[in-house]
């Protein structure tokens, strides 16, 4: 008999998409020796914050925090300017979440906030290192913090060596269309990195994207047009030339 090898499975920023999650989880079909991750921003702007969280938090899958966590557990926190840290978690796709916890409660949305606080900000696999935004190039890993691993964009993706000599960086937070000569859809590769944030939420892409690193397999699941498609990994990739990423000053 064959012996079987567990999956490891990364999944992009959900932002609220639950039928998409579901429709992607049933195609993956993750048994009980798969490793599955979520790289952060479960929630905001799409339908369904509430119902996301509430999978993620009961399954035996593992989560990091994303910059959209951040700005939740800032707005429900202690911090001067609550108002003003409120209004940019608002505006930034909060309306969309404290609508899908309204049937809930207030209890609901407490406890999640306090499963949200549990959450790391990064996983080193081993060969595999995974965050939400990813690293920056000149700072000692342990000398960075959620700044970085919630934030970064620019300083990370201009890297023109690998961060870890051998460990390759996945993240989401940045849709990959956004970055240089990247279409829709499309996986963003840079020197060390994938990106796999193919934007769910956005109506240019509408792409949920799961990676089995094991098989080097790509599930993706569309929010709008409700498709679904596999494809190898090398045929899901786009490279990108780091010095076409400039940092902003």
């Amino acid at each position: 008999m064959k012996k079987s090898i567990h999956r490891r499975i990364v999944i992009g920023d959900v932002h609220g998409h639950y039928n998409a999650l579901m429709t992607l989880l049933e195609a993956i079909a993750p048994s009980t020796e798969d490793e599955v991750y979520f790289l952060g921003d479960l929630i905001d702007r799409g339908p369904q914050s509430f119902q996301v969280v509430d999978f993620v938090q009961a399954s035996p899958f593992y989560c990091l925090l994303g910059n959209h966590e951040q700005l939740l557990l800032d707005s429900f926190g202690n911090q001067q300017n609550q108002q003003t840290i409120m209004q940019v978690w608002l505006y930034s796709g909060g309306h969309s979440t404290l609508a899908s916890y309204r049937q809930e409660g207030i209890s609901i949305l407490s406890e999640h906030i306090e499963w949200m606080r549990t959450l790391p900000t990064h996983l080193d696999l081993g060969d595999i290192w995974l965050v939400h935004a990813g690293v920056h190039p000149q700072m000692p890993i342990d000398e960075q913090s959620i700044d970085q691993f919630c934030w970064i964009r620019d300083e990370f993706h201009s890297i023109t060596k690998p961060y870890f000599p051998d460990k390759l960086i996945i993240t989401g937070h940045t849709i990959t269309f956004t970055l240089p000569k990247v279409p829709p859809g499309k996986i963003a590769q840079g020197q060390g990195w994938l990106d796999i944030d193919t934007g769910a939420y956005h109506r240019k892409s509408g792409w949920l994207t799961a990676l089995d690193i094991t098989n080097s397999i790509v599930y993706q699941v569309n929010v709008f047009e409700e498709t679904l498609r596999t494809l190898p990994l090398e045929k899901a990739i786009t490279k990108v030339e780091p010095q076409l990423v400039l940092p902003r000053n």
